[in-house]
């Protein structure tokens, strides 16, 4: 039953996340990622708002944070789970962890994205 809640918060997240994507780049253009840029903040804003009153507020059924926060917000944005993740490290005092770990996802998964590109093309005589 897990699996429902999470895949019917993900239908829900990445729908929201292919709106509200379209309309920014509707309103303000494409020449930057404004779409993205905004459901990622956005995405990081309510991760902070939902773990928050999920995990300091209100003792809440381990189902809400499976719809919530890894279906409708994992739907929406993986960015947000990101940063969070990364604040709970430095809110912790793990500084150094915290910090290799916002470096390292940000030069791993660019140069993973890169790498994805150049053999794909490779592959595909591009």
């Amino acid at each position: 039953m897990d699996y429902a809640w999470v895949g019917i918060g993900g239908c829900i997240g990445a729908c929201a996340r292919y709106a509200l994507g379209n309309a920014v780049g509707r309103r303000y253009g494409t020449g930057f990622p404004y779409g993205t840029f905004v459901v990622n903040v956005t995405g990081a804003f309510l991760i902070g708002v939902v773990l928050t009153l999920l995990t300091e507020r209100y003792v809440a059924d381990p189902r809400w944070r499976l719809l919530l926060v890894v279906g409708i917000l994992g739907g929406y944005t993986t960015f947000s789970s990101f940063v969070y993740e990364a604040f709970v490290l430095a809110d912790r005092g793990q500084w150094l962890r915290a910090g290799l770990y916002v470096i390292g996802s940000n030069v791993f998964g660019l140069a993973a994205c890169v790498a994805g590109i150049f053999i794909t093309r490779r592959l595909a005589g591009s």
